[in-house]
């Protein structure tokens, strides 16, 4: 089964009223720093915070109308699933999700909300997916998260919206991982503007896209630890990738960092929260595309903002580091009355905030008239920072830099030119 444009204008219709025009709001900070007018799809104010409502929805009314069946079962890593429990509940459809247990506690918890069952099993989400189809020899309909042509149909629902506000659009970003949003915004955008570019961004972590591309085809991929778990899906859709192949321009792949650096960037500058796979377009955009001709006029698709508030806490340091906000020295001084005063306002006089110290007196290596003391600094930038540095070796300190994080592996890009099982767990309502 195949889809077209029309079936995504029958979907905006069948789910208006409950499936929310999100905003498209204009990025002067982006702008300004590109030279060209970008603009971001929050989607992550979607309700149920992230674009999947579109697809469950969609899919779930057809079903009802067609009376196919009267309970459905779904597997997702959080945002699917709380689409379908929300869609469900709204249809009067009893619906158990089973997600991976590694998911989002947060989407764990908003999944099991919204009147769903919820069963933990499998290390990632193709394990959860092998579980979810089992129950349909319950009963059950299976509603895949993306390799649905109705869910699809759903999601290309964004593709018009974003023509809606900006018919003068030239560049659309978004994040791929099974590829159902992908698929269906671009079936939507190239069928009413065919001079329109369609980027896909993915994490390295798991290229599914990438690779499908190069060898002709969906195939399994490991998929790495990473925090854009929203879309960590290992192999690409059967049913997505020749849609994909096709109205996709190109698939860009971001470093872990780099998407930390942007849900900093986007909960600092615009103060919206994004959650790892709905800031993957924005680092996209920072970094590998970022001396590229993507036209006048860009639109970044933040696709969700289900963000476990942990998650958040470890990720924004380790951002904050990477852009050299925030330092973390070792500084050898005298160990004599006045030393550390001494070195406490020379980093006050050069501008710089101690956030965190730690005296160390005992250290082996150390002579025993000296002591070392661990800093950890905010700093304007990376320019100050250095000034900082420099400041401290020109007064004789001996400081060394600690170890920066490092996430993963270095971004690539690839052009689509024609060229062991745990035991269930089920999450009390």
């Amino acid at each position: 089964m195949t889809i077209t444009l029309s079936d995504i204008e029958a979907a905006q219709e069948r789910v208006r009223g409950v499936v929310q025009h999100t905003p498209l709001v204009y990025s002067r900070t982006l702008s300004q720093a590109s030279g060209r007018e970008v603009f971001l799809k929050l989607e992550n104010l979607q309700t149920t915070g992230s674009f999947k409502l579109r697809g469950a929805l969609n899919r779930l009314i057809l079903l009802k109308q067609r009376g196919e069946g009267e309970r459905v079962v779904a597997a997702s890593a959080g945002n699917h699933a709380q689409g379908v429990a929300f869609a469900a509940t709204a249809l009067g459809l009893p619906a158990t999700i089973v997600m991976p247990l590694g998911a989002s506690i947060s989407k764990q918890m908003a999944t099991s909300s919204y009147g769903a069952e919820v069963i933990l099993h499998g290390r990632d989400l193709s394990e959860a997916l092998e579980k979810a189809r089992e129950l349909t020899a319950q009963g059950y309909i299976f509603i895949h998260p993306y390799d649905d042509p109705e869910v699809m149909a759903g999601q290309g629902t964004l593709g018009l919206e974003i023509l809606e506000d900006l018919p003068a659009v030239d560049t659309v970003l978004l994040p791929v991982g099974g590829g159902g949003l992908a698929a269906g915004t671009a079936l939507a955008l190239k069928s009413r503007k065919p001079e329109v570019a369609v980027i896909g961004v993915q994490t390295s972590q798991v290229p599914s896209l990438a690779v499908a591309l190069k060898r002709g085809g969906p195939t399994p991929e490991p998929a790495r630890p990473t925090m854009a778990d929203g879309i960590q899906v290992p192999m690409v859709g059967s049913r997505t990738f020749p849609y994909l192949q096709q109205y996709l321009q190109e698939v860009v792949l971001v470093r872990e960092m780099e998407i930390a650096q942007a849900l900093l960037f986007l909960l600092e500058g615009k103060k919206v929260l994004a959650e790892g796979a709905g800031a993957v377009t924005t680092a996209g955009f920072l970094f590998p595309l970022k001396s590229r001709d993507l036209g006048k006029r860009v639109v970044l698709v933040v696709s969700g903002g289900n963000i476990d508030i942990p998650v958040l806490e470890r990720v924004l340091p380790r951002a904050l580091l990477e852009s050299r906000r925030l330092w973390s020295l070792r500084v050898t001084l005298p160990d004599k009355p006045g030393a550390l005063g001494r070195l406490a306002t020379l980093l006050g006089e050069e501008g710089a905030n101690i956030l965190h110290l730690f005296h160390d007196r005992l250290a082996p290596e150390l002579p025993l008239d000296y002591t070392r003391v661990e800093l950890s600094l905010e700093t304007r930038d990376r320019q100050h920072g250095e000034a900082v540095l420099w400041a401290l070796r020109d007064a004789g300190y001996q400081v060394e830099e600690k170890p920066q994080i490092k996430l993963a592996a270095s971004s690539s890009q690839f052009s689509i030119s024609k060229a062991k099982k745990t035991g269930d767990r089920k999450l009390p309502i």
